[in-house]
């Protein structure tokens, strides 16, 4: 895991000592709230519906067991005891007092935190595969190039006031677990025919109001161009990027308007005319941000654990959990593991003060003091021996975190909607709720298989509903929500961006209209179909009938 340097600490203090001063004249009158704006939102301070919101910058969402505990602190100290992750592998708090944001941000300073470019029409925090180093099918481990890419955007001039809020996602693997393909820049680690490993490079992706799948702009970056190439994205971006209308201001849409072709031929231009060197790493700086993510001391393990076996027989609880929320490993005798934050009745991506030092006290014990937080809103234990997942288990059950889940039904990503959002047009999380208690039953879940499900609030996609095999979209139709379903969309190598099946429905209907779609699904799916495939195959008439049929 990263750790700070000299560098990284002083910003991050004189940046803690500088709010400090503008809270407090803003406390004061000093400041009007239009002046302060701006100067908030730097340090990931957003005004909500009922009070301010803060969002805490999680680089590439890997987190220690101290940061994890700090994160609880905070929580209960200066919220109402919980805090909510993000699809954007951050944690937000929705409670905090103005006069205590100083404060806050000071002790996020003091575990190697802070909250800078998690807002604002900036390169915002770069986020990666939850199972980055760990996974079977990893070229590379991306976190090296994901923090080589924070340190060369964290306040870069040149890119603090962009057309529109700008994000990065990078994956190392070839299952795309990082959706790299809806983001402004998506970047997977490849290998050429020669074997060297470079960079494939995706520009111009994301959802919104526009929802768009990035073309590749460049299918091979050597390693050694990737920061001067990034620059000259930016830089072509930042150039012609619209700033007339918000709406239009994000990349995927100039990348849209000029074709992928001309785009990708004024970014080789502007990469062409740079000076790379004052861009490109030494060696040295390389190799010490490898040094950080080098791979653990393993324990020799055999490749299977009696212990396990013997209390997956004796727990059928406990077998589902292990089969549904762990991963193979790379490791023999290791496995990862995945703590579900999408309990039946929940808050999807909620985890309450008592709960974060659960899961510390579990990265202490069973993980190598290491956490990971996923785009899915869920908590990845990357280095757990296959003999503890019964003592792992036993204590996420006592603190309630022991769903088995994952990829399933009732593991919805969904935004906070209108029970906290500005921008929301609906809400999100009763809805999710709903949906969840009608699909309790576990056996239910695991018949029904794979599903994606996907809620935003509001047409900014926060939510990721484009990218849902079925997507739940809230807005407001003359004071009244009103629901738009989407079906087939898929966010990672496969990625497509869902079909809308027509009008909307009520609050009331929403979890009905899911299930008469899952019921379809079972009844037209051939044998060992996921409902995506099953979707893919059948199209939408087969679905748009179950649920319109009778209206």
């Amino acid at each position: 895991m990263y750790r700070y340097d000299e560098f990284d600490a002083k910003i991050v203090n004189q940046r803690v000592a500088q709010f400090r001063g503008q809270v407090e004249r803003r406390l004061t009158g000093a400041l009007t709230e239009d002046e302060f704006k701006p100067l908030r939102l730097m340090n990931g301070l957003y005004l909500q519906l009922h009070a301010y919101m803060l969002r805490v910058a999680i680089p590439y969402g890997t987190l220690s067991a101290a940061q994890m505990r700090q994160l609880a602190m905070i929580a209960e100290r200066y919220d109402r005891g919980y805090g909510h992750f993000t699809t954007r592998q951050n944690i937000q708090y929705n409670w905090p007092k103005l006069g205590d944001i100083p404060d806050v941000l000071q002790h996020l300073a003091d575990v190697e935190m802070h909250a800078i470019q998690t807002s604002g029409n900036c390169i915002r925090n770069t986020t990666s595969d939850p199972y980055a180093g760990v996974a079977r099918d990893e070229i590379e481990d991306p976190r090296p190039t994901c923090e080589l890419i924070r340190q060369w955007s964290t306040l870069h001039p040149e890119f603090t006031f962009l057309g529109r809020k700008f994000k990065i996602a990078v994956t190392g693997a070839e299952t795309d677990r990082a959706a790299i393909r809806v983001h402004d820049i998506g970047i997977q680690i490849v290998r050429n025919a020669e074997g060297e490993i470079g960079y494939r490079m995706f520009v111009g992706g994301g959802q919104g109001r526009t929802p768009m799948i990035a073309p590749v702009i460049r299918d091979f970056l050597p390693r050694e161009d990737l920061l001067p190439w990034l620059e000259a994205a930016l830089r072509v971006y930042n150039l012609h990027g619209r700033r007339d209308n918000k709406y239009k201001a994000r990349i995927k849409i100039l990348v849209h308007e000029m074709g992928a072709d001309n785009y990708a031929r004024e970014v080789e231009e502007e990469f062409a005319r740079m000076d790379r060197d004052v861009l490109t790493p030494d060696a040295e700086e390389l190799a010490r941000i490898d040094a950080y993510f080098a791979p653990p001391e393993y324990a020799d393990l055999p490749a299977e654990s009696a212990r396990l076996a013997a209390a997956k027989k004796a727990d059928p609880a406990f077998a589902r959990w292990v089969d549904q929320n762990t991963v193979g490993h790379k490791t023999q005798g290791y496995a990862i593991a995945v703590i579900s934050l999408k309990p039946i009745g929940g808050a999807p991506g909620d985890a309450t003060a008592e709960q974060m030092r659960a899961m510390a006290i579990a990265a202490e014990r069973f993980s190598l003091d290491e956490l990971r937080i996923t785009h899915e809103q869920n908590v990845v234990l990357p280095y757990v021996k296959l003999d503890d997942l019964p003592s792992l288990y036993a204590l996420l059950k006592s603190q309630g975190l022991h769903a088995a889940n994952l990829g399933l039904v009732t593991d919805i990503i969904a935004c906070p909607g209108l029970d906290y959002c500005a921008l929301a047009t609906a809400r999100s999380i009763p809805v999710a709720q709903a949906i969840a208690e009608r699909f309790a039953d576990e056996d239910r879940q695991r018949r029904i298989g794979p599903l994606a499900l996907k809620i935003s609030g509001c047409i900014n996609a926060c939510g990721h509903h484009h990218v849902g095999h079925i997507g739940i979209l809230g807005l407001d139709k003359a004071g009244v929500e009103s629901y738009q379903i989407t079906l087939g969309g898929a966010p990672g190598e496969d990625a497509s961006v869902g079909e809308r099946t027509g009008p909307g429905f009520s609050y009331e209907d929403v979890p009905d209209v899911i299930e008469k779609l899952v019921d379809r699904y079972l009844e037209i799916r051939q044998p060992g179909e996921t409902f995506l495939q099953t979707y893919r195959r059948a199209g939408m008439p087969a679905f748009k009938e179950a649920i319109y049929a009778a209206a």
